[in-house]
């Protein structure tokens, strides 16, 4: 027994030395496309969660598209919480695997799948518990409310799926298995495409429908990357002994993740108070319009967030190994390329804003009037984008919270 455990044990380690080996000897620019490639696929696969909902639902009711707009800084807030313990945990992690601590990466892990579950409970409990409230807040209107409450109310019981899937999803990203963690995303995102049309259209469930085909979207991604850390392929292991809370780790988590939660939160903030202004200026069609802007935002944002992402394992890594030259030239052709992404898509949107809108819409009308204008001055700053989100996922990853929390504010 003892020989066979001692065998694994062998194994395991050649395992890791050889998946590690890329990142000692590698090019920079060849590896830091190995791991984008598969990143881009899942992020932009990962935000079709609510922009296939919002292309089925403008085609059914532009009253049901408006009712999203208004609920998705609700949204915001979940996924900022999973960045929080996404992005905090799986940074530490790759720092530990760096410094060749494997003990220290999976009682991380471990710790981490616990702060999942118990912010996934209580965002749930607290939505649940202030829904009426929460509506009003962000904006809801009569024309609008029903549609509104039925998505929330079954969004909401996804809260645990969503964050823990999103969540550990970084882990398997950090531990250097990027193709795995576009392959969760791929799996997810096609379950919420297929199930999308078949229960809005053909069960005629409508707003309900989309809503519980991204419910358990979310639940097969969960269950995806729990049984990933359970199985044998995995590097670093979600073991019984590392399921248990720390004050010391949910600190040193939260420190690195605390500025990407901060820029989702401002952004749900944001949102609030774009919701408000349009009730106070505008019309549901131009709450409409607004989602469809933040659904070309987040395909191009995602975008960069995915080179973040690929970064983000090489720095961590480049830190605990002290390779400071290789962790030069990595951020060096991240803000580089970061750049190239944003200024592609500032001069797209520029161009064909009507092409763009025209995917929300059946025919040319209220969104394409309302929204052409409104697209082409809200991406006006977007070629600085790139710079604001690869610096902060910079300092996140060498472990400096303070500069990347102060370049957040």
């Amino acid at each position: 027994m003892k020989e066979n455990l001692l065998t694994e044990e062998v194994v395991a380690e050649h395992q890791r030395e050889g998946h590690w080996e890329a990142m000692r000897t590698a090019p920079v620019p060849k590896l830091l496309l190995q791991y984008f490639l598969p990143a881009l696929v899942g992020v932009l696969v990962s935000a079709l969660y609510n922009i296939v909902d919002r292309v089925f639902l403008g085609r059914v009711d532009p009253l049901a598209l408006a009712a999203l707009s208004a609920i998705f800084p609700v949204v915001l807030v979940r996924v900022a919480l999973g960045m929080l313990i996404g992005i905090g945990g799986s940074v530490r992690v790759s720092i530990a695997l760096g410094k060749r601590d494997f003990e220290g990466a999976e009682r991380l892990i471990g710790h981490s799948f616990v702060l999942m579950l118990l912010v996934g409970i209580l965002f749930a409990t607290v939505g649940f518990l202030t829904i009426e409230p929460l509506l009003q807040f962000f904006g809801v209107t009569t024309l609008t409310h029903q549609y509104a409450k039925e998505y929330l109310e079954i969004n909401l019981l996804g809260s645990i799926f969503s964050v823990v899937g999103y969540s550990l999803n970084n882990f398997i990203r950090a531990e250097g298995s990027a193709k795995t963690a576009m392959y969760s995303m791929l799996l997810s995102a096609v379950t919420n495409v297929v199930l999308d049309p078949l229960f809005i259209f053909v069960f005629g469930w409508g707003v309900a429908g989309a809503a519980w085909a991204t419910f358990l979207a979310q639940g097969v991604l969960a269950f995806w990357v729990i049984g990933y850390f359970c199985r044998k392929r995995s590097m670093l292991k979600l073991r019984w002994i590392n399921i248990r809370f720390s004050w010391r780790d949910t600190l040193s988590i939260f420190a690195i993740g605390f500025s990407p939660f901060v820029i989702q939160v401002a952004a749900s903030l944001v949102q609030s108070v774009f919701n408000k202004q349009l009730l106070t200026y505008g019309n549901d069609y131009d709450m409409s319009v607004l989602g469809v802007i933040n659904s070309v935002a987040m395909l191009l944002m995602m975008s960069i967030v995915a080179l973040n992402q690929a970064s983000q394992p090489i720095y961590g890594y480049c830190v605990g190994a002290k390779h400071y030259h290789r962790l030069r030239s990595a951020f060096a052709y991240s803000l580089m390329a970061g750049t190239a992404i944003a200024l592609v898509g500032f001069t797209l949107i520029e161009l064909f804003p009507g092409a763009i809108i025209q995917f929300f819409e059946k025919t040319v009308g209220e969104l394409q009037s309302h929204g052409i204008p409104a697209m082409r001055v809200y991406f006006l700053a977007m070629p600085l984008v790139g710079i604001q989100i690869i610096g902060i996922g910079y300092f996140q990853s060498i472990g400096n919270a303070v500069t990347s929390a102060i370049l957040t504010v």
